[in-house]
């Protein structure tokens, strides 16, 4: 394996935390990415990682190496696509927050492969919260506002909320008037947070202001087709993005409430790691899926 293949080997394992992991992703044989690595902490004279049963992470001097591998690497795949003039190519690892996918981008997908036909999309679809470097990520969309951290970010769009019920738990409970009569025997679906684990409370904009509405929750879940699934149930008040709400609403299986005072959009944005610089797939990805939510 010659040095540039060995560095590139070394930053995925960093990244994925593992030698198979890492191996499989570069295509390689296992022990020819630990061959590499064990010439590479041989020929630099200092360890670059601590092998664990469970886990692989950088030593100090490993962490200090693997910052200036990111660079040199995202300098060599520069310059090469910039002199061999080739469009971009190779794998990409795409995660996307809940139904955001199914909804608005997998059908525009078709467009994206027709340009770019040398990219392979990897795309995971999920509720959780995935650490990009440690799980191979390339880039995420996320819907919320986003807490401070070591990843750089693209604001896509604001996506409108509203706030639903089914006829069945409107008939049972009553329709709410206002604010004030939610606290009259109403109940919400409980949604999870995945950053930090609470339920979300309901939110209205009322007056120029924001006020939230923490409200009884025997139901909780932490999916959005769960979310959806109990509030077509019966099972309580839930505020989900309008997009996704309004073919139910208009077969009658979702009623909205308090229209006058809808939740706060949700900004949707996407993420990817502020120490890496995006490689020419990446940039062209960002590019085309920032159109397609311009659009929306």
């Amino acid at each position: 394996m010659d040095r540039f293949t060995a560095l590139r080997a070394f930053v995925r394992i960093v990244e994925r935390r593992s030698f198979s992991r890492a191996a499989e992703d570069l295509g390689l044989p296992r022990a020819t990415v630990t061959d590499a690595i064990k010439a590479l902490e041989l020929r630099l004279g200092v360890r670059l990682l601590h092998r664990t049963t469970r886990v692989v992470v950088p030593t100090l001097e490993g962490e200090a190496f693997y910052g200036r591998c990111l660079r040199l690497i995202a300098d060599m795949d520069d310059a090469e696509a910039a002199f061999r003039d080739v469009p971009p190519r190779g794998p990409l690892r795409i995660e996307v927050h809940g139904t955001l996918g199914r909804h608005l981008l997998f059908p525009h997908l078709p467009d994206f492969l027709q340009r770019y036909p040398d990219i392979e999309l990897e795309v995971s679809e999920g509720d959780r919260y995935v650490d990009l470097l440690r799980e191979g990520v390339d880039a995420a969309i996320r819907v919320g506002t986003l807490a401070d951290s070591d990843l750089a970010a693209r604001r896509l769009a604001l996506l409108r909320e509203v706030t639903v019920a089914s006829p069945a738990y409107v008939q049972a409970y009553g329709q709410p008037e206002n604010i004030a009569s939610l606290a009259a025997g109403h109940q919400m679906v409980g949604y999870r947070s995945s950053a930090t684990g609470q339920l979300i409370p309901l939110e209205f904009q009322q007056g120029g202001q924001v006020r939230h509405v923490p409200l009884p929750a025997r139901v909780r879940v932490s999916g959005a087709d769960a979310f959806l699934g109990a509030a077509l149930a019966g099972l309580g008040i839930i505020q989900a993005p309008r997009y996704r709400m309004d073919p139910y609403i208009a077969r009658g299986q979702l009623l909205e409430l308090l229209p006058e005072m809808p939740p706060t959009p949700s900004p949707v944005s996407l993420v990817y790691p502020r120490n890496r610089t995006p490689s020419p797939r990446l940039r062209v990805f960002i590019d085309w899926v920032a159109g397609v939510f311009e659009a929306i």
